[in-house]
């Protein structure tokens, strides 16, 4: 209902009358133009100006689109809610399975036998890098983070090392060119991604793949990230307990 354009045209009045709308949508959608003009402190008239903007030949027809405005924003949260749980559920019930258990176990043991571990992402998975590094210190593995997918790597730095690559498409081109990198210097490569044949699960040694829906608002990813921090953790512990036997 709203699109840029229109909101790129509005006034100062327009941005308070937009603001208050989709901060109470709710109410909105059942008040009179009097009641709004109250609320807003503006006139009828900047009202009706506002109605004209948005495509709407009166107050009568805006609330009518704005109804199904919500409706449809209702039905959106709810479906991404819906599979976003589904998803998770999902990857729970896949890990209690004994292969993906033992793949863990075979990756905490890689983990546990090398000198230090390497975490990159970009973005949020960036973000979770820096968690899975300061998880891993706080139980006795030395491990650091890289955010920038076009720094320089020198050999010295990952000897003896496995890489734990976080990306959630696994076709990031600045990811893949840092993983070649990363493999050409020696180090294991284990990547997390939400598809096994993604570019990224390809090149790695070894890979784990939660297959969460594919969420977006916009152009904003917001596919669950829960898979990733509990294969993180599970790792980290896996690796903790193989640390303990030697």
């Amino acid at each position: 209902m709203f699109i840029s354009e229109q909101i790129a045209s509005f006034s100062d009045l327009d941005h308070k009358l937009y603001s208050y709308i989709i901060r109470h949508l709710d109410q909105a959608i059942y008040m009179r133009i009097r009641d709004l003009a109250a609320a807003t402190g503006v006139s009828t008239t900047t009202i009706l100006r506002f109605c004209k903007k948005v495509g709407c030949d009166g107050f009568a027809e805006f609330k009518i689109k704005l109804k199904l405005y919500k409706k449809e924003q209702d039905a959106d949260n709810d479906g991404h809610v819906i599979a976003g749980e589904k998803s998770l559920t999902e990857f729970l019930e896949r890990t209690l399975t004994r292969d993906f258990e033992e793949e863990i176990i075979n990756i905490a043991k890689v983990i546990a036998n090398s000198k230090r571990l390497v975490f990159t992402g970009v973005g949020s998975s960036g973000i979770l890098a820096e968690y899975g590094s300061r998880y891993f210190s706080g139980l006795k593995k030395f491990a650091f983070y890289l955010k920038d997918p076009f720094l320089p790597i020198h050999e010295q730095y990952i000897e003896d090392s496995v890489t734990i690559v976080l990306s959630v498409s696994g076709e990031s081109q600045a990811t893949l060119s840092q993983v070649h990198q990363f493999k050409q210097k020696g180090s294991v490569i284990v990547s997390i991604t939400n598809d096994a044949n993604s570019s990224v699960a390809k090149v790695s040694d070894y890979n784990l793949a939660y297959y969460a829906s594919t969420e977006f608002i916009g152009n904003t990813n917001l596919t669950t990230q829960l898979p990733v921090i509990y294969l993180i953790e599970r790792l980290a512990k896996a690796t903790y307990f193989e640390l303990q036997k030697t």
